[in-house]
């Protein structure tokens, strides 16, 4: 089936049908786990499936199911978020460069200034609202812009239709890191970009129960290119996984909406409470970026930060916390509380990190489907004197 075949289908339907109609054998409503490596073929000809690392049909089910919610060319899932990172700058040559959003996800750096800097793949980490700066550091050997809007761990945002406008005008490809918004909030392709790339681990599975990856490509040659390289390098989900992942698609977008909801609640509680500095929510942005984001956004998510006036009581906050979990990774039904100083963005250089703004006390949170009224209680007892 092809991202085409639905048309005038809503985003939940497309949700909720993910996986329908791939087993041509029983017409079995929930797609089967082909536990299978290799597949027997008559004679000579290979069947449509030869071997699961190019190609299973479970993973492809689930594979088919995210490219119609993102109306791609072609989507490919990877074991992991790092995983399908590092397939699409594997796509680079030694000499090339790429931008990235400044306060990005710790992995992301780790893996562009550990990593890549060693195969001579240069990066530089650069302030994506500002489309003046992100000009100056567009250099003749910039091949790839990597954005997150709104970004791990600060929500600030980022303007995809320009970017994609500015980043095609130096002949470079524009990859979003849609892992906060998903599909259901956010198309990135819509808006220009080349690539929406995903920790699937996240929303997208939604349970806390799976490591997967993902990139949505909008042109059929990047497509084929990346697939070429993902079947050469072996970089898949196994058959298990990509069901789970399969699986959590079905719930996506009434899950976005719990949580969203729950995420707004919160946003504006912690934004009156006495101990708590500052919160970053897109909604509660100043009006000019708030309107950037809906513009490009049919919500605002379900993850937030916040700022303790207090950074040394983080840790009797995480402590008395019940409903909120202290634990890294975000996007599942069970709401989770970090600190991303010491946890998710600790490889960034200590200066960086207060920089950015990046600084003890800064919690990021990810809300659950939780009843608001026992989230709310949670961090009323867990913010107490």
């Amino acid at each position: 089936m092809s991202a085409h075949e639905f048309p005038n289908w809503h985003l939940e339907s497309l949700t909720a049908h993910s996986g329908v109609g791939y087993d041509p054998v029983y017409g079995a409503v929930s797609t089967p786990v082909y536990q299978t490596v290799t597949y027997q073929h008559p004679g000579s000809e290979l069947g449509p499936y030869d071997y699961s690392r190019t190609e299973n049909p479970t993973r492809h089910a689930t594979q088919e199911a995210i490219n119609r919610l993102e109306k791609g060319a072609g989507t490919l899932l990877y074991s992991s978020g790092m995983a399908a990172l590092t397939v699409l700058v594997q796509t680079l040559q030694q000499g090339d460069h790429v931008l990235i959003t400044e306060d990005a996800y710790g992995g992301t750096y780790r893996i562009m200034v550990d990593l890549f800097s060693k195969f001579g793949v240069s990066s530089s980490m650069v302030n994506t609202r500002d489309l003046n700066q992100v000009e100056d550091h567009l250099g003749p050997r910039t091949r790839l812009v990597i954005v997150e809007t709104p970004s791990n761990p600060l929500l600030r945002i980022s303007p995809l239709a320009e970017l994609a406008e500015l980043v095609h005008a130096h002949h470079a490809e524009l990859a979003v890191d849609n892992t906060f918004m998903t599909a259901v909030r956010q198309r990135p392709l819509e808006m220009g970009a080349d690539y929406s790339v995903y920790s699937a681990t996240k929303y997208l599975a939604g349970h806390n129960d799976v490591l997967a990856g993902a990139i949505v490509c909008k042109a059929p040659e990047q497509y084929r290119r990346l697939n070429d390289l993902t079947n050469a390098t072996g970089s898949v989900p196994g058959p298990w996984d990509a069901w789970l992942l399969l699986r959590g698609l079905k719930t996506l977008a009434i899950r976005m909406d719990r949580q969203e909801n729950n995420a707004r609640a919160l946003a504006q509680f912690l934004s009156t409470h006495d101990r708590v500095r500052s919160v970053y929510y897109p909604e509660l942005a100043e009006p000019s970026v708030k309107a950037v984001h809906m513009e490009q956004a049919s919500g605002y998510g379900a993850m937030l930060s916040f700022l303790l006036k207090d950074p040394d009581t983080h840790i009797a906050l995480m402590d008395r916390l019940k409903v909120i979990l202290p634990a890294v990774s975000l996007g599942g039904v069970e709401s989770l509380i970090t600190h991303p100083y010491n946890e998710t963005h600790r490889e960034l250089p200590e200066p960086m990190r207060r920089k950015l703004g990046i600084i003890p006390g800064l919690m990021r949170l990810s809300v659950g489907i939780e009843h608001i009224d026992d989230l709310l209680n949670d961090l009323s007892d867990g913010l107490r004197d």
